[in-house]
């Protein structure tokens, strides 16, 4: 036995704007189920003598819409199956923003099932001529009950449905205030096309707050014209890059090549711990777009060479991230943070199949020398090359200095430098055996050392002399008066 439903659109204003084949179906038939009673075109029709039975009340037992559309669905199919055929309404048309019709269209594609679409008005044609808008120039149409920042596209015309209270607005409004500045205006549009449209211009941070929603409102946003208002998007940078890079573009930027800015990415980097150890935001954000500026050269330089692009980097990011993260994009479980560096190494080296390399080759040879004498020490410790415990790094450690001490006396420049490198390896092993960073302890002691010099610079600066004229003693004092500050 086949089950039928007929769903009807009601457009977005009054009964004049209804098509007759739908007006002629609503009026033939005995109860119309409607997704919301409030809409004018269902009040017009009550007059008529058409009934109608709702699903306002599902929207007031669940939080969340998923739950109110499945639900409104289920109870359309459970009345099908005892009626002989159901008509459905929904505002606008039926095939535009209407998840319980796509739902139903999915039953539809059982044999047992014959759901049909007999027409309606969009709201879209009479929005755009309210507004004034060409929609060939691009538009988005986006649902405000499920808005991400991500969906949105600040160069075309954005039509945002389902706006139909404070709440959602409020949402909409928080999330395009990621996207546009807070004083963007933006346009709240209201039975479209009736002779009860409202079109009221707001800026966006006023959304939520200057006009009385419904389930005929939506919002239009226009798109952003303004160059300044463009730089939050990554286009655009990409765009700003490859200008640099064109002909009539920086003579300098055209000349750089991936081994020139090599010291380059070095610096910002390392200007980058700088603004993170002295956890100062601002600056984080700017050395973190000197490190960005750095990848988009690269990037576009490979582009420009037709070797890849950003895109490639992008892609090859992502497929990584998800492979070696299968606890979370997979359904391997992990317990904490050590076995999920295990995973990572495990899916790391299956990656790199049988080929034979050398252990130590795997760490890059451009570290700098502290940085790379740790990652070399873990390489090998991994393969059980390494002291039982930190007692036998510290051995080692009193080892290395006495040989240095015995070169100290010899003068021999070469084996004293061969000696001092030792210490400095040695102290590096120590290190790992106490979780701390060699990297991080010498920037750390830099900037200590850096805040109490300048303490001592200061106090000779402020008695109007020069170090030359102070004995060591003297400015040891100004020195232990920095300790004593915290500085």
């Amino acid at each position: 036995m086949t089950h039928s439903i007929t769903i009807v659109g009601l457009g977005a204003g009054e009964l004049d704007q209804l098509p007759l084949g739908v007006y002629k179906l609503l009026k033939r038939t005995n109860k119309v189920y409607a997704r919301t009673i409030d809409h004018p075109v269902i009040t017009e029709l009550q007059a008529e003598g058409v009934s109608f039975d709702s699903f306002d009340d599902v929207y007031e037992k669940h939080d969340q819409f998923e739950a109110v559309y499945e639900e409104i669905v289920a109870e359309l199919i459970l009345a099908a199956t005892k009626e002989d055929g159901v008509v459905y309404a929904v505002p606008g048309h039926p095939i535009v923003a209407e998840k319980t019709v796509q739902l139903l269209l999915e039953k539809g594609r059982s044999q047992e099932w014959d759901i049909s679409i007999a027409g309606g008005q969009s709201f879209l044609d009479a929005l755009f001529t309210s507004i004034e808008a060409d929609p060939i120039d691009g538009f988005q149409f986006l649902d405000g009950t499920s808005l991400s920042k991500d969906d949105v596209n600040i160069f075309q015309h954005v039509v945002i449905a389902q706006v139909y209270d404070a709440f959602v607005a409020s949402d909409v409004k928080l999330t395009l205030m990621e996207k546009y500045p807070d004083e963007y205006e933006v346009y709240i549009v209201t039975a479209a096309g009736s002779s009860e449209q409202v079109v009221k211009k707001v800026p966006l941070y006023e959304l939520d707050h200057q006009v009385e929603l419904n389930n005929l409102t939506s919002l239009y946003v226009p798109p952003v014209k303004k160059e300044e208002q463009t730089y939050r998007e990554f286009a655009v940078l990409q765009q700003i890059i490859a200008k640099l890079r064109a002909p009539d573009g920086c003579p300098w930027d055209r000349e750089q090549t991936h081994e020139s800015l090599k010291k380059y990415l070095i610096e910002e980097a390392y200007e980058l711990l700088d603004a993170i150890d002295r956890q100062d935001d601002d600056n984080m954000i700017e050395e973190l777009g000197d490190v960005l500026l750095q990848v988009l050269l690269h990037a576009q330089i490979g582009e420009d060479e037709g070797m890849f692009s950003i895109e490639d980097v992008i892609e090859s990011l992502a497929q990584k991230m998800i492979r070696r993260h299968p606890h979370v994009f997979g359904e391997k479980i992990v317990e904490d943070a050590e076995q999920v560096i295990a995973s990572w190494q495990e899916i790391k080296q299956q990656e790199k199949g049988t080929k034979e390399t050398a252990l130590l080759d795997e760490v890059a040879k451009g570290l700098p020398a502290l940085l790379r004498a740790y990652e070399l020490q873990k390489k090998a410790a991994k393969v059980g090359f390494d002291w039982e415990d930190a007692q036998g790094a510290l051995d080692k450690v009193e080892e290395e200095w006495k040989e240095f001490l015995d070169e100290v006396k010899s003068g021999d420049q070469a084996r004293l430098l061969e000696e001092f490198g030792d210490l400095l390896f040695a102290l590096v092993n120590v290190s790992r055996f106490y979780a701390i960073h060699p990297e991080e302890a010498l920037i750390a002691v830099n900037e200590k050392f850096h805040r109490r010099f300048a303490h001592v610079e200061k106090r000779v600066k402020e008695n109007e002399q020069t170090f030359n004229e102070y004995t060591l003693d003297e400015l040891d004092a100004f020195w232990n008066e920095a300790k004593q500050l915290g500085l």
